[in-house]
């Protein structure tokens, strides 16, 4: 017979800890605490607008054909709900001139009017994302998870008088503290497994070794595994091969030359091209999310006016500049082509989630995950009819499988409050919030 297990049991040794995916021996402890798993959000953000022409299906309904863009999603078509007609008003500039790109981002999740300065005295205002961590962090060994996969100063102007920290945070922990997202894959995968007290000339050396965090949990790892069934046993041999993986894609990234691209100074352990940055990325968010170490994260793909090139896809063009295209069609075509290719990685992801079992599901029938951007068209730097999928089954909470539109200029703060509400957090109003949006489905 198996052991019965707390849904917190942790792996120990030699200074670091690792979570444990759900596991059928948990069962009987989880299921007194709560009748089903947590429901996880992610905000997934992508910078500089989109083609919308390429991006919007078809009719309204379920009935829908996916654009160009959108395509790489179709297998999991039946767990996606694009939603048209949300606005961000205070993106645009209400009497503060230009800054479309600062405000995209530091209004995205807070719809707060930000101050415009470059001054150490910002102001913007607190986001959905910390909302949520304030009311359920308690409950996760980590609060909330941000991340990055473009470096960012957080000092002077990056836009038009508007400090660099708008122009890079969409997590916003008071008006005053930005989240500061992570960069670097390393330094998320110690977040989640390593050192509980970690000292940097220890860590350091265990750096160097490149010793495995597997190695450290060998014996409690084998005596776990003595107590559990047969289905037990497979699922953590999984999950285990999982974070090796991982380990060893950091290690490696961090031994591979990484020329230098202009105008981004990746620092050490960050792959060089956007594909296997993103992809670390995700994987840890996949592995933080199925060991309850968080269930709430924010990801900027890029930060708000990146000047990434894409050479890998045959972009070398800086990715901001081009937006601003004319109406040239070639340089329609490269954005597009930017488009297609956050969307490919993202459907990588949602394919993982919906692989990977979650209690009665899978993580991704268990998560709300909002892809979008803080503007629409990057080229007339447009605010309204955003850009907006929320992926995954809400625990039961969403309907998707649809194109659902609203009406034109509905907050999209609105989308916030309503996904909130699903997660179980009390919250009446965010930022500029009228209500909610209907029709999302029914809550459980």
């Amino acid at each position: 017979m198996s052991k019965r297990l707390s849904r917190r049991t942790l792996l120990r040794g030699a200074g670091v800890t690792l979570a444990l995916p759900f596991l059928d021996a948990m069962t009987p402890a989880f299921a007194s605490a709560q009748s089903q798993p947590p429901c996880r959000l992610l905000v997934n953000y992508v910078p500089n607008g989109i083609v919308m022409r390429d991006w919007l299906p078809t009719s309204p309904g379920t009935d829908f054909v996916l654009p160009r863009i959108l395509k790489p999603i179709e297998p999991y078509r039946h767990q996606i709900l694009v939603i048209e007609g949300l606005a961000q008003h205070f993106g645009w500039p209400n009497g503060d001139g230009t800054g479309d790109h600062a405000r995209a981002a530091s209004t995205y999740l807070t719809g707060v009017h930000i101050r415009k300065t470059g001054g150490s005295d910002i102001e913007a205002g607190v986001s959905m994302d910390q909302i949520a961590a304030r009311q359920l962090g308690s409950r996760t060994r980590i609060p909330s998870l941000e991340l990055t996969c473009e470096d960012g100063r957080m000092v002077g102007t990056c836009d038009t008088g508007y400090s660099c920290v708008y122009s890079n945070n969409l997590s916003w922990r008071s008006a005053s503290t930005p989240g500061s997202p992570e960069v670097d894959p390393r330094a998320v995968f110690e977040t989640l497994f390593g050192s509980e007290d970690p000292d940097p000339a220890e860590r350091a050396a265990t750096r160097r070794r490149d010793a495995s965090i597997l190695d450290w949990v060998l014996g409690e790892t084998h005596s776990l595994e003595t107590s559990l069934g047969p289905a037990d046993r497979s699922k953590l041999d999984e999950y285990l091969t999982s974070v090796r993986e991982i380990e060893m894609r950091i290690q490696n990234a961090s031994q591979s030359p990484n020329p230098a691209r202009p105008p981004i100074d990746k620092p050490e352990a960050i792959p060089a091209e956007l594909a296997g940055h993103l992809r670390l990325m995700y994987d840890l968010l996949r592995v933080a999310f199925q060991t309850d170490s968080t269930r709430i994260a924010t990801l900027m793909v890029g930060r708000e006016g990146s000047l990434r090139s894409y050479d890998e896809i045959g972009v070398p063009e800086s990715h901001h500049p081009i937006t601003h295209h004319q109406g040239r069609p070639n340089l329609i075509e490269k954005v597009t082509l930017i488009n297609c290719h956050h969307v490919r990685l993202f459907a990588e992801f949602v394919a993982s989630l919906a692989k990977t079992p979650d209690g009665d599901g899978s993580l991704l029938d268990h998560s709300m995950i909002l892809y979008g951007s803080g503007l629409a068209d990057g080229n007339s730097h447009q605010h309204d009819h955003l850009p907006t999928m929320l992926v995954g089954g809400g625990c039961g909470t969403l309907r998707p499988g649809r194109f659902l539109q609203v009406a034109a200029q509905t907050p999209i703060t609105n989308l916030y409050v309503s996904m909130l509400t699903r997660m179980g957090v009390a919250v009446e109003r965010i930022g500029d919030s009228s209500g909610q949006v209907s029709d999302l489905g029914d809550l459980a």
